[in-house]
């Protein structure tokens, strides 16, 4: 039978006899396996945490200590690579408003005149305005440290406690605000994406599998569709300048051609850009990968999970994304000189087309 007790250091030690009666103290190694053993069996016995995410760890004198920490790794995306961003405007306001003006003239042909008839009446040209409206989210965070962590985390020589706290909370507004960008707020249905926007035409006909899938056909009738599909969904008034699709997909466009081996080495991607800047009469044009528009990634978002590919226009009067306060750091405090706070805060909206025009989404699943 196992007996727990504390030492004066208040280190757990199992006390266990010998065949003789002589007590025989287990190592650190068979104490946690003694207690997990035990646990199997007695479901009241103590839970056994063999290393919790702190900076307590047990090594002996043959342990060397890297001077590198190493840091976690997330899937990271700029943003600002794939739709514009305004920064620093509007700060703490709870709604941006923006205007939208319309001509009204009518039919060009209704201003002709006739210059035989007096006092004809003229035709009248006019304008108009609508408005959209984009929530503006307050957002803050605060870390904590005390005058006792401190110490005991130097006492690991390489680790700074406040900086490890500080750049996680800076990765969680990094990555928070790159997720809201391509998907939106998981919250706030008002808060939208970049693949979530409303009013967007969606086309299924064109691209109906992986484009490093299809065959020769298929792929000519791609190239030769999309600018078209744009064009003519936004009555032949803009350009595409950025053709998004999903990352697995981008992966497999290296490969050549279909039906060209050896008599045309171009790669599918490079073909493909090659036509855009071509049609666009843009030799900035640019095909981006994005693994939020694979549908492994985006199936937690209501009415998504599938493979999205989107040609928009880059253009803040088109599509935009306001940071009306950037990621900003309060002065660290503290009211009795042995715990210590401070706050990270900023301001974010959504992505909103203001030309929804503009924009076309293709999908398959």
């Amino acid at each position: 039978m196992l007996k727990h007790v504390l030492n004066s250091r208040g280190e757990l030690i199992t006390n266990v006899a010998d065949e003789s009666g002589a007590p025989i103290i287990l190592s650190q190694e068979e104490t946690y396996n003694a207690l997990k053993l035990q646990r199997q069996f007695d479901e009241t016995a103590p839970s056994v945490f063999k290393n919790a995410l702190g900076y307590e760890v047990n090594i002996t004198t043959l342990y060397a200590i890297s001077k590198r920490v190493v840091e976690q790794k997330f899937a990271t995306l700029p943003p600002a690579d794939y739709m514009p961003l305004r920064v620093g405007e509007n700060a703490w306001s709870d709604n941006i408003l923006t205007y939208r003006d319309y001509a009204l003239g009518g039919d060009f042909e209704a201003g002709n005149i006739n210059t035989g008839q007096a006092n004809s009446r003229l035709a009248d040209a006019d304008a108009g305005i609508d408005s959209l409206t984009n929530p503006v989210i307050n957002w803050a965070k605060q870390v904590n440290w005390s005058f006792a962590e401190l110490k005991m985390a130097a006492r690991s020589g390489n680790w700074d406690l406040v900086t490890s706290k500080e750049r996680a909370r800076k990765k969680n507004w990094d990555l928070g605000i790159q997720r809201i960008a391509f998907l939106g707020s998981t919250s706030n249905a008002n808060v939208l994406g970049l693949f979530t926007q409303s009013g967007i035409t969606t086309n299924t006909s064109l691209i109906t599998t992986n484009i490093s899938g299809m065959s020769a056909t298929q792929y000519s009738a791609l190239v030769k569709g999309l600018i078209g599909a744009y064009r003519s969904n936004c009555n032949f008034t803009a350009w595409p300048t950025h053709f998004i699709i999903p990352e697995l997909d981008y992966d497999g466009l290296q490969n050549l051609i279909p039906g060209t081996v050896g008599t045309y080495p171009v790669s599918m991607l490079k073909y493909l850009e090659d036509a855009f800047k071509t049609a666009t009469h843009n030799p900035n044009f640019k095909i981006l990968p994005c693994f939020y528009a694979d549908s492994v990634n985006n199936s937690t978002v209501s009415g998504l999970n599938t493979n999205i590919y989107t040609l928009l226009n880059y253009d803040e009067d088109s599509l935009r994304m306001d940071i009306p306060v950037d990621y900003t750091n309060t002065m660290q405090n503290t009211i009795n000189g042995f715990q210590f706070q401070n706050v990270g805060f900023g301001q974010y909206t959504g992505p909103l087309a203001y030309r929804p025009l503009e924009m076309l989404y293709f999908t398959h699943s």
